[in-house]
């Protein structure tokens, strides 16, 4: 990984990252994740789906980026994604994570400016993939942010051994490389024929945390 994907996937990137969870606050409430050998399961999959998804979108922005493409493909990116992601609460969150990314990230990297008068609240995998421009980067740290997201909330909320959880995450690495493979292979590709994995179960625990998180005080946004 180059430099700036490095500081993109660092849990210190003041993107608003920490606050949320990737589901597994929701997932943990309804006890179908309670002790350690439950947790890989659940990153696996989600690895596999929203991660894919995310990934898929990271690469495709990131050649968007590298090509300087005109803003209303960055248009058709957002619109794409969102038609991907059938939850409103999966949706606010990315986008919420994308604004947070995008302000972190404007002072740096100019061409988040040009993405931003497009879309004021783009979604996450998509800033990722303008600010590194490097399909394969971009997809990788956005997979990589979509399992370590989770595992460290798993810390948080059950209280696991943190040295287990890492090494949760570290077996992961060969898939992580996978998805950043299969999401770069359709990086040129036009929007509308962009894969679209799905998470069905996702989506429903994240409009549950959503409707939780206003009857009631939730550590996570999500």
């Amino acid at each position: 990984m180059d430099a700036v994907s490095l500081l993109l996937a660092d849990s210190r990137f003041p993107g608003g990252g920490h606050v949320h969870s990737g589901g597994l606050e929701e997932v943990v409430s309804r006890k179908l994740v309670t002790a350690e050998r439950d947790l890989p399961g659940f990153l696996h999959g989600r690895l596999w789906t929203a991660g894919l998804l995310g990934a898929v979108f990271a690469a495709a922005s990131a050649h968007a980026a590298r090509r300087g493409v005109r803003s209303g493909h960055w248009l058709r990116l957002d619109a794409e994604f969102d038609a991907r992601t059938p939850s409103h609460a999966q949706r606010e969150a990315s986008r919420a994570q994308g604004r947070g990314t995008a302000r972190a990230g404007r002072l740096a990297w100019p061409v988040v400016r040009d993405l931003l008068a497009v879309t004021p609240r783009p979604h996450h995998p998509i800033v990722v993939g303008a600010l590194s421009g490097r399909p394969r980067e971009a997809a990788l740290t956005v997979a990589y942010l979509a399992v370590s997201g989770p595992a460290s909330a798993a810390v948080r909320l059950l209280g696991f051994d943190p040295l287990n959880v890492n090494a949760m995450v570290a077996a992961l690495a060969p898939e992580l490389d996978a998805v950043a493979d299969e999401a770069a292979g359709t990086a040129g590709v036009d929007p509308s024929a962009l894969p679209a994995p799905a998470a069905p179960a996702l989506d429903l625990f994240a409009e549950a945390h959503l409707r939780h998180h206003k009857e009631e005080v939730r550590l996570f946004a999500s």
